[in-house]
């Protein structure tokens, strides 16, 4: 008599598990051609990262900014080498956030900490801190919900926008931008922002993710595609000021869309004049 198979009825699939069995079949890692095109820039962003915790400790700190700008191109770059060459795997998910930790995690904090924090105390250190662990909460988030499909918003602040809105303070504070002449960017005013943006990262506002590049998304989103064309504009003209401009104003719509979201639902659960409570 052939052994009883035991049964599966009732068990669950994890989202993870189900992911496995969707991408398994382009799941070759190095050995395809496919995934190792977009893993060569991922691995690309991780140096950069790696670099720029370099010239940090070196007191390099201009060099560390543009490195970690650096890094997220690479980043870019990595998704778009995964959409030319079908080379979506979870592999390339799982390595892409380890780099993304390093580069837009570890590297920003520690930036911070020699910048600002290094005789601070354990305070600094808490501060410090913060934009690397909110980071890997972040990612690894993404990686459990992630379903093998690139949507066209992220649930909290994506982790390169947190760190080149770091970098952009501190761009700012090194050239001595006016910004910095006005007395903006002290400690005292950043503790607060790096606080808020490494919050804003695990918190579930939604942002906007970056737009691919061609023209059948220019022709459905003209004022989105319009919105990116000045915010290149503004950094290649204005550099410093340029870039921490353009990530105030991206922070901003993202959170006057949670909060009109939020004014939304609170509203609309209120009963009328009439008491009649809407649903």
């Amino acid at each position: 008599m052939a052994p009883r198979t035991p049964s599966t009825k009732g068990i669950t699939t994890s989202p993870r598990r189900r992911l496995r069995g969707r991408l398994r079949f382009r799941s070759g890692l190095i050995t395809n051609p496919s995934v190792a095109v977009p893993s060569f820039f991922t691995l690309m962003n991780l140096f950069c990262g790696f670099l720029a915790i370099t010239q940090v400790h070196t007191g390099q700190f201009t060099y560390a900014c543009y490195l970690i700008v650096l890094a997220g191109f690479f980043d870019l770059l990595d998704g778009m080498m995964a959409r030319l060459t079908h080379g979506h795997s979870l592999f390339g998910v799982e390595l892409d956030s380890l780099s993304d930790i390093v580069s837009f995690g570890v590297a920003p904090s520690y930036l911070v900490f020699a910048l600002m924090f290094e005789d601070a105390g354990a305070f600094g250190l808490i501060v410090a801190a913060l934009p690397a662990m909110c980071a890997a909460v972040r990612l690894a988030r993404f990686n459990v919900n992630f379903d093998g499909e690139k949507k066209v918003d992220f649930e909290g602040l994506p982790a390169p926008a947190q760190a080149w809105f770091i970098v952009a303070l501190v761009l700012n504070i090194e050239a001595d931008a006016w910004l910095a002449r006005a007395g903006v960017l002290d400690t005292a005013t950043l503790t607060p922002v790096i606080i808020v943006l490494a919050l804003l990262m695990v918190s579930t506002i939604r942002f906007d993710g970056v737009p691919r590049i061609s023209v059948a998304y220019v022709r459905a989103h003209p004022v989105a595609s319009s919105a990116y064309l000045a915010a290149v504009i503004l950094f290649v003209f204005f550099r410093h000021a340029g870039l921490l401009v353009t990530l105030v104003v991206y922070v901003t719509i993202g959170l006057i869309r949670a909060t009109a979201r939020a004014m939304k639902l609170v509203f609309a659960g209120l009963p009328d004049e009439n008491g009649v409570q809407d649903v």
